[in-house]
């Protein structure tokens, strides 16, 4: 028997940009980008590049003739929920496509670039004058601090400067105008939405790193996707600058260059949510089978597991009302889901910070005989004690983990595998041990509990 066909209507994007060889960047950055964020990708050629991580070694500029012949065949049969623009080379082909733009009905995100990561320009310099009616028919431009100078004639190098510029791009057209703050100095980096309604500064912490290969390309077409999933331009651009943001942070190592953003890092992170579940499930099944009764801390023992990408305690799995002693042994009060933790989730989630690897975390009692047990196992041990952390430190809700981490981790090679807090006023002495997976949390703990036992 046939079985009975069950198609999905995910929306559909078109993007109009070059072709990076490279996979990194442009039209493969925007199709990977797109179907990662949910839409369906379609696109239009504009030239091709012979290109790396490194370096462009050529481009091959497209007719324009050719270009407004894929816009038009997409045109023609897709329903398209909104536009995305990229490399466009030359003032002809941005004219072709400003042209194709009046016949779309759907926002349009445009990414004006004009100079490669690399450093290799990738705009002929008599065509930035053209961008300007482009830029009138946008939701949403996307210049970085460079391109935004050019098109304005305003130095970016403040928040200021990237209000100012800004809002003249507004009043060339655009709908709102996002100035983003990767290029400029400074610590957290910031980034500025402008509209005629007002402006929104959207912080981040800077990620130390140069592979930011793709960077601008990831983020124009999320903000298109999740504009043609009905989004406002409010959320669709908050939203994709968080994707970014962990798109860069857990970059993909390719190529002999820096390497590229990881396009696809929200969608691997989400599949991952029920085998990180699955692995916490088991860790505590075998956790109850042992005699813990002196490694239980007075509040309870969580076991906790987060995403490979997990950016909060929200992508962390643990045992929902901890694990507690019972007469017949130590023993779960509610199954593992997403959430549950609050103190271990968040400082596992801060010692990734200095530690990637560490996925799995589990507090232990602490005290004299642990102490000297974690001497006699010559682990990597790390410390923080909470009775002298610093009054802004504890006043700002959730913030004790991070300074803990920090004070426990950094500047330490290798990594500590346990980390103990002798505790404050109200505060239970507590020791987390970290893994990169529950096999080895698991023997870290019957490992101490054997030598709390010798």
């Amino acid at each position: 028997m046939a079985r009975v066909r069950n198609p999905v209507e995910p929306p559909v994007v078109l993007t109009v940009a070059g072709s990076d060889s490279g996979g990194g960047a442009g039209i493969q950055a925007d199709i990977k980008t797109i179907e990662a964020c949910g839409g369906f990708a379609t696109s239009a050629v504009t030239s091709v590049t012979a290109q790396h991580t490194r370096s462009v070694e050529s481009t091959h500029v497209l007719p324009s003739g050719e270009v407004t012949s894929q816009c038009v065949a997409v045109r023609d049969d897709f329903a398209v929920g909104a536009v995305k623009t990229g490399m466009l080379a030359t003032a002809d082909i941005i004219e072709c496509v400003t042209e194709q733009l009046h016949e779309v009905d759907a926002p349009v995100v445009v990414d004006p670039v004009m100079v490669a990561a690399s450093g290799d320009r990738l705009l002929d310099p008599d065509a930035e004058s053209a961008y300007e009616s482009l830029i009138a028919e946008s939701a949403v431009v996307t210049p970085n601090a460079d391109e935004a100078e050019v098109l304005t004639d305003i130095a970016v190098t403040d928040t200021e400067g990237a209000v100012e510029a800004g809002h003249d791009l507004v009043e060339m057209g655009a709908d709102a105008a996002l100035l983003k703050g990767g290029h400029v100095s400074g610590e957290p980096v910031v980034d500025v939405l402008v509209t005629d309604g007002g402006v929104e500064r959207i912080s981040h912490p800077r990620v130390e790193t140069a592979a930011t290969h793709g960077s601008g390309c990831t983020l124009s077409a999320a903000i298109a996707t999740h504009l043609a999933r009905g989004r406002d331009r409010s959320t669709a651009v908050r939203e994709s600058i968080d994707l970014l943001e962990r798109a860069v942070r857990y970059g993909l190592d390719v190529g002999q260059g820096p390497g590229a953003v990881h396009h696809s890092v929200e969608r691997r992170n989400e599949a991952a949510r029920e085998p990180t579940a699955e692995a916490v499930t088991a860790a505590v099944g075998d956790l109850v089978e042992m005699d813990l009764a002196r490694l239980v801390p007075e509040v309870g023992m969580n076991v906790v597991g987060a995403t490979p990408y997990a950016e909060s305690p929200r992508e962390c799995a643990a045992v929902e009302g901890r694990l507690t002693p019972r007469l017949d042994g130590v023993k779960a009060n509610g199954g593992v889901r997403f959430g549950a933790s609050s103190h271990v989730a968040r400082f596992l989630v801060a010692a990734r910070e200095y530690e990637p690897e560490y996925r799995f975390a589990v507090n232990c009692r602490f005290g004299d005989a642990v102490e000297s047990a974690l001497g006699d196992l010559e682990w990597p041990v790390g410390s923080y004690n909470r009775s002298e952390q610093p009054e802004q430190v504890e006043s700002v809700e959730g913030s004790t983990m991070q300074w803990g981490a920090r004070q426990a981790f950094e500047g330490r090679e290798p990594a500590p595998v346990a980390v103990y807090d002798p505790g404050a006023v109200g505060k239970e002495p507590m020791l987390k041990l970290l893994a990169a997976d529950t096999d080895r949390l698991v023997e870290r703990v019957q490992t101490l509990r054997g030598q709390l036992s010798a």
